[in-house]
């Protein structure tokens, strides 16, 4: 598959939530339990700066939202504002076709123009998917946060991984 993307618009969002509430149930995405609602997620949206720190769909056939990556803040303090944090997330249905490959082969490339030298992910320890991409693009293990995390029960790690790319 060949892949483009764009800024998202605003008219994205319920996509964007749609993809981000597929991923709850699985416990490897994300450490919210119960899904979010598009509103919960407008002050998210319009912090996604395109200049700074973008949000970006792909688009599949019929042009609907496929997959998402945003670059976000990463501790909010000035002095960090050349690191960033990477966010990808990807419909259910075109998973394991290299969508996430080509996110984020774009987000390393794009970052300098942005004026980011350093990316960190967020990864939880048991997402063996998430932690290989970011390990075949270079990324490495900065930090390892035992059992910050707990999902129906079970205490999770989370995995912070970063790279240098300026």
């Amino acid at each position: 598959m060949s892949f483009t993307h764009r800024l998202a618009r605003i008219d994205d969002l319920p996509a964007i939530v749609a993809i981000y509430n597929s991923t709850v149930a699985s416990r490897e995405v994300t450490a919210d339990t119960t899904p979010i609602s598009v509103e919960s997620r407008l002050a998210w949206f319009a912090e996604h700066n395109p200049a700074l720190r973008p949000l970006w769909v792909v688009e599949g056939a019929g042009q609907h939202v496929i997959g998402w990556l945003s670059y976000s803040n990463f501790y909010g303090r000035p002095a960090y504002s050349g690191t960033a944090e990477l966010s990808i997330y990807i419909d259910e249905a075109v998973r394991g076709k290299g969508l996430g490959r080509y996110l984020l082969t774009e987000a390393i490339a794009f970052a300098p123009s942005i004026a980011v030298h350093t990316l960190l992910g967020f990864i939880f320890g048991h997402n063996r998917a998430s932690l290989a991409l970011f390990d075949k693009f270079g990324f490495s293990r900065w930090a390892e946060m035992p059992r910050v995390a707990t999902l129906d029960g079970i205490e999770r790690d989370l995995i912070i991984v970063g790279k240098r790319v300026a």
